[in-house]
């Protein structure tokens, strides 16, 4: 049992408006602070790629009863769609069969995740910005500006759930002995839409991530409920084929044309878009403690940005709040034991998949257009068919189970090294599928 306590949690996303919704299912007074308007009143910033919601987050939103309302604003994808230049799409499975990611948009699961955290008593107070945190207190200051006058709060305890520039985060920084690292990839993302057909359905397969590999950039598409799609274009910011290269609407109309023909004709308003819609920055943000004073604790991005490359961000995030449910589950009133093992449990496990996010982005963009690629993982997925027990991939290590992600990792690097060996012999593109290629993979295992 807990006993009720005075929570503040700073940002109204995905990550923390889940934990308000779990505090207030604990008994505890919840209040959520946020500099932006009420996301259910505004019109979507066109700064979107849309979520793949996979087992970690199902778990999550199991625990605190809400899977089956949500489960209504997916749509399941069973399968990647590679368009690789002028061929038919070819289709990849992502696991066994009935496996899937789950196409959401952010937009509206965020404001349906505020929906039901306000239903369940949790007070949201939008446009009020935090200026100043009082670590040892666990006060807050919010104001209209940072030199007017500040209103002053005494809480119990503190989240920091407000994204990878989280201001929470950054009073800590000032304290003694606080690591951070952040590190932004010289790829950017631009919002597009493929909206839908006159009847409402999809003009592409919408059991499919549609994917349009080209080497260092890639167009994905994700379904929407209302038979749109969600594009979003990831490209360098400066090079050849680069942002800063497409600064006319002759020039993108070209680039699209040029490298993106099958597609190009069923993006709404291209060069409107393209020009209107921010180009965005990927960060990855590292940083321990994530606790200070047993008071004050960051969660989801806050804690640890990643890039989108694994559809893992939002997963994670929601994984942080099913670790805090164990934990009080085990500890009760004892928050310190609770921040203490909830940090020490989850940071590894945050650097794992930062690192997993970081080499998919290299797999999708370039690797899944390769033959050599395609066929090392043809035989990975026969092996696994034949021996579940002995070999899992590493991508349904992370998706579809809730293993730690430091397993998948060094999981996934094992595979790798047997891989690499398996690829290096003579004449594997004829015999791939031979009991002599399957003997070898499990004499391998053996030593590993």
């Amino acid at each position: 049992m807990q006993h009720s306590k005075n929570i503040a949690i700073v940002g109204t996303g995905l990550v923390g408006s889940l934990l308000a919704l779990h505090l207030k299912q604990k008994g505890h007074t919840v209040t959520v602070f946020d500099r932006r308007p009420d996301v259910r009143k505004v019109e979507f910033s066109g700064r979107s790629i849309n979520l793949a919601m996979s087992n970690r987050g199902w778990k999550a939103l199991r625990e605190a009863g809400i899977e089956e309302e949500v489960r209504k604003l997916a749509i399941p994808l069973y399968r990647r769609a590679m368009h690789v230049n002028s061929s038919p799409a070819y289709f990849q499975n992502y696991g066994k069969e009935g496996e899937a990611i789950y196409s959401i948009s952010r937009g509206v699961l965020n404001r349906k995740m505020i929906d039901l955290a306000e239903a369940a008593g949790a007070e949201f107070r939008f446009e009020e910005k935090v200026w100043d945190v009082d670590l040892s207190e666990a006060k807050l200051y919010t104001g209209e500006s940072e030199k007017g006058n500040w209103q002053e709060y005494d809480f119990d305890l503190i989240f920091g759930a407000d994204g990878a520039f989280s201001r929470v985060r950054h009073k800590m920084q000032r304290q003694s002995r606080f690591n951070y690292s952040q590190h932004f990839i010289d790829v950017g993302y631009k919002e597009l839409r493929i909206p839908a057909n006159a009847d409402g359905s999809h003009k592409l397969d919408k059991n499919s991530f549609h994917i349009w590999p080209r080497g260092k950039f890639m167009l994905i598409a994700m379904p929407n409920l209302d038979g749109s799609f969600t594009c979003t274009l990831f490209l360098p910011f400066e090079g050849e084929h680069s942002f800063e290269s497409l600064t006319t609407a002759a020039a993108a109309d070209e680039f699209f044309s040029l490298h993106f023909p099958d597609i190009k004709d069923e993006i709404s308003n291209l060069t409107r878009d393209f020009f209107k819609n921010p180009t965005s920055a990927l960060v990855t943000v590292k940083c321990f403690p994530w606790v200070y004073n047993d008071k004050i604790a960051l969660v989801g991005d806050a804690a640890h940005a990643i890039v989108p490359f694994y559809g893992q961000g939002m997963n994670a995030g929601f994984e942080d709040i099913s670790e805090l449910v164990r934990l009080e589950e085990i500890h009760g009133d004892d928050w310190e034991q609770i921040f203490s093992g909830y940090q020490n449990l989850r940071k590894p496990n945050a650097d794992a998949v930062a690192e997993l996010s970081y080499r998919n982005f290299m797999e999708m963009s370039s690797k899944t257009a390769d033959q050599h690629f395609l066929l090392r993982k043809k035989i990975e997925k026969s092996f696994a068919e034949k021996h579940p027990e002995k070999w899992i991939p590493v991508y349904s290590r992370v998706t579809f189970s809730e293993a730690p992600y430091a397993e998948a990792l060094k999981m996934g690097d094992q595979q790798a090294a047997i891989m690499d060996e398996i690829m290096r012999m003579p004449k594997i593109e004829e015999k791939w599928n031979s009991a002599e290629v399957e003997q070898k993979i499990l004499e391998m295992l053996k030593g590993s």
